[in-house]
């Protein structure tokens, strides 16, 4: 199998089911009516809902939902081999992903973007609204903790990655007063800002910052710089940062896709690593992973993801500037994370051997079976999964198309490492209003303390402090799955919220209620397995408090998890309750 014919593949499924399975869901489940004005228009208050352009939404949402969950997860994955981890990643994209993606986004929009934990305890129970923003500020700081280990290795490995960065935000700050405070046209300051993201990776590569020489006190630094840099992005007004900073990733992300879409596509490089190695792997903490029920927990953003729920219906539904504009935003950004999954699998699977080298991929050469035993300890001496992305795809454009080595090897890992840290400010805005929420019973019982909670900065150093103090582990290994399998949980869930919405809602066809319903409780089957085996096998190679911290979360998900399950069953054909009316 070569690179040419997976990258058609993908290309082909993307294509030919946004624009019939995507349109159906627009047309016929949400029925969209370009004349309604949206919660952006209907709601605004220039610092959360702020009508945006589609395409600056497109790349706000994108950077916000893929951080390096489509890079990471199957990077790890290919430890089964490739041809499981493809199968996962379309399959879940088509019907489970993107449907639950575009749902969450819409239904949100309908509800003047309130989050869909706000939304399930509106339809379903009171007491399905709290069960479930608990759930959600868990699986929030597992993200923190996940992505903030994951950046503070690349920055650590890597010194001109954070160096770049500086001066994105940087060129960020500028390109906002472009769009929001200047006449200049959209395309002009579209025009500036591809040019500046250019000076500022030039300027990345030439001064690299390192904030001490020993790895372990730089790498904690790096952890303490990023959550001070997530309590200040997430508290100022979109329109500051978060917007155009996420824009001009996007030009990034499309100048990744071409180039590695374009050399993949060409090359008819053919894959050398193994399409299948053994059904239990030591993927996670060393231990004999079976791929299923486990995928789940490797494998999370660029298959589905619960996390783009919490995106889609807290920061993206307050920007989006017509209904329209909903099915590029939500499915199309869930198609796009797919393909960029593929071009990692790519990658790795023609150029991954030649970025280990021959000393450590000889033995991984020797069978299936040997590759899968010892990839994922192999990861480690290339700076882990997004490091071995990085370099792969540096080799193998420069071996395809001739582009240095040095230049694409920076342009992927600031690729990784810049949509990282943009998830790490949404998460933590999206925690914000998570923990405001939370604090909502105490406005009448106790006005000071709910005043305190409220208040965006307090409310956002809460989840950035708890997450980063996981991260301070730097246990990559273990934190991943973590938030993978809380991640993949909260998909089922926000599936299921979805499900009730569409069919007692949206009335829609019984047809339309299972293409929702049946994917739901087939992802809350397969990842309540996953968290149980995680619980039992996993969390005890923790070392010292933060096996109790992760442990106790997982334990209270699984329980959470179960009583939003009674829920659903117990409500989904029950009359509408009060305020909630059925859609014309």
């Amino acid at each position: 199998m070569s690179t040419t014919v997976l990258v058609v593949l993908g290309l082909v499924i993307y294509i030919v089911m946004y624009v019939t399975y995507g349109r159906n869901l627009q047309n016929k489940i949400i029925r969209v009516d370009k004349d309604a004005a949206p919660p952006s228009k209907r709601l605004g208050d220039g610092v959360d809902y702020v009508p945006a352009n589609k395409w600056v939404l497109f790349g706000h949402h994108f950077a916000s939902i893929a951080g390096a969950g489509p890079i990471v997860g199957p990077a790890i994955a290919m430890a089964w081999g490739w041809i499981p981890s493809l199968i996962w990643i379309w399959i879940g994209n088509v019907f489970i992903g993107a449907v639950h993606d575009y749902l969450s986004l819409m239904a949100s929009v309908r509800h003047d973007g309130k989050s869909v934990q706000w939304i399930a305890g509106k339809i379903m129970k009171k007491r399905t609204g709290t069960v479930f923003e608990w759930f959600v500020l868990f699986v929030l700081i597992l993200v923190v903790a996940a992505f903030g280990s994951i950046v503070g290795n690349m920055f650590k490995s890597d010194a001109r990655l954070p160096s770049a960065f500086i001066f994105l935000i940087i060129a960020a700050i500028i390109m906002g007063q472009l769009l929001y405070k200047t006449k200049l046209s959209f395309n002009v300051s579209s025009l500036i800002g591809a040019v500046m993201l250019i000076v500022a990776l030039w300027l990345g590569a030439k001064i690299p910052i390192t904030l001490s020489a020993d790895p372990d006190t730089n790498y904690k630094l790096w952890l303490i710089v990023m959550g001070v840099y997530i309590v200040i992005a997430s508290s100022i007004p979109v329109w500051i940062l978060l917007q155009p900073r996420d824009y001009i990733n996007s030009f990034l992300l499309v100048a990744g896709l071409v180039i590695g879409g374009v050399a993949f596509l060409i090359g008819f490089t053919p894959i050398e690593m193994p399409g299948y190695t053994m059904w239990s792997a030591p993927v996670i903490s060393g231990k004999p992973s079976p791929f299923w029920p486990l995928v789940p927990l490797i494998i999370a953003c660029g298959s589905l993801s619960g996390f783009h729920a919490l995106v889609a219906s807290g920061t993206s539904s307050k920007q989006l500037d017509n209904e329209t504009s909903g099915l590029l935003v939500g499915y199309g950004a869930m198609f796009t994370e797919g393909f960029l999954s593929t071009v990692v699998v790519c990658a790795i699977g023609g150029f991954g051997f030649a970025v280990l080298g021959e000393e450590v991929a000889a033995p991984l050469r020797e069978s299936a079976a040997a590759f899968g035993s010892g990839y994922v300890a192999a990861l480690g001496k290339v700076g882990g999964p997004a490091g071995m992305f990085s370099k792969a795809y540096g080799v193998g454009v420069n071996a395809i198309l001739g582009l240095p080595v040095t230049a694409m090897t920076l342009l992927a890992g600031m690729w990784v490492s810049s949509f990282a840290l943009t998830t790490l400010d949404t998460t933590n805005r999206l925690a914000r209003y998570t923990v405001a929420e939370l604090a909502e019973p105490l406005k009448e019982t106790s006005p000071a303390a709910y005043s305190f909670l409220s208040n965006r900065w307090v409310a956002s150093v809460i989840p950035a402090f708890v997450g980063m103090w996981l991260a301070w582990t730097g246990q990559w290994t273990l934190l991943w799955p973590a938030f993978s399998g809380a991640n993949q949980m909260l998909a089922s869930i926000a599936m299921i919220t979805a499900a009730v919405w569409v069919s007692r809602y949206l009335r829609s066809s019984k047809a339309y209620q299972m293409a929702v319903t049946i994917p739901a409780l087939f992802l809350w089957i397969t990842v309540s397995l996953a968290l149980v085996w995680y619980l039992i096998f996993a969390v005890p190679t923790f070392k010292g408090a933060a096996m109790w911290i992760v442990g106790a979360m997982t334990v209270v998900m699984l329980v959470l998890n179960v009583m939003l399950l009674m829920d659903y069953f117990a409500v989904k054909n029950a009359p509408l309750p009060g305020g909630v009316k059925e859609s014309a």
